[in-house]
């Protein structure tokens, strides 16, 4: 990993949603992750791993405590900055999915930065038409989410998720909605991607067989982080 920068911290960082009695979903969890790191958040459901992942993903605002990402503390950032910070260094992959089934593969990777297009500095179809091709996905650009198998749904979603040049990408349960294999082949595109191009990955899993083929894995329950592993 060379130098080993640092590329996120999270400071004494907790939530709290007070609906009724007040639910404590993340408690005082301090963390770091090195630059082109591929570490994995793991531990069982609702033990806080997706709370953290919004937090650091600039989705949610803590309770209390600090996000650093790329040496910006994402709590001085409100509005548009924020947002143009989120679209700009992050790149977001979902359990679910989330394709706009009405619109293509290629739609559904440019959809993000549609708005922009005229300010990229790069040529947005074109980008989205190169990456697709590198996840093997170049002859279904044309195809809408429902003609897809789960794994090409989500090398699709894996696509839109770089169609920015993030610095990192956040993956909550990526495989969750995969059988096995379809699972080991999406989590080998994610390791090459993080090995390949040096993008800083988080993937949050309750799956210890996908922490161990993490860099580092870190062990979160009942919203506190209890256990380091690393290799």
């Amino acid at each position: 990993m060379g130098t080993k920068e640092i590329l996120v911290q999270t400071k004494n960082l907790s939530k709290m949603y007070s609906d009724g009695a007040g639910v404590q979903a993340l408690d005082n969890v301090t963390m770091h992750v090195f630059q082109g790191e591929f570490l994995v958040i793991r531990g069982p459901s609702g033990s806080g791993k997706s709370t953290l992942l919004n937090l650091i993903g600039t989705l949610d605002r803590p309770t209390s405590g600090q996000v650093i990402l790329d040496k910006v503390d994402i709590s001085t950032l409100k509005g548009n900055a924020l947002a143009d910070f989120r679209r700009e260094k992050i790149g977001f992959i979902f359990q679910l999915f989330h394709l706009v089934p009405t619109l293509t593969v290629l739609e559904n990777v440019i959809l993000p930065l549609l708005p922009f297009r005229r300010k990229l500095p790069f040529r947005l179809t074109d980008r989205a038409k190169e990456l697709l091709e590198n996840v093997g996905l170049e002859n279904r650009i044309n195809h809408l989410p429902g003609q897809l198998s789960g794994g090409e749904q989500q090398r699709t979603a894996i696509v839109r998720a770089l169609i920015n040049h993030p610095c990192l990408i956040l993956a909550d349960e990526p495989t969750g909605n995969l059988d096995s294999s379809s699972g080991q082949e999406v989590l080998g595109l994610l390791r090459d991607l993080n090995q390949q191009q040096g993008i800083t990955f988080i993937l949050a899993t309750h799956d210890p067989v996908i922490a161990d083929q993490a860099d580092r894995a870190v062990l979160i329950r009942d919203g506190r982080l209890v256990n380091c592993e690393g290799k």
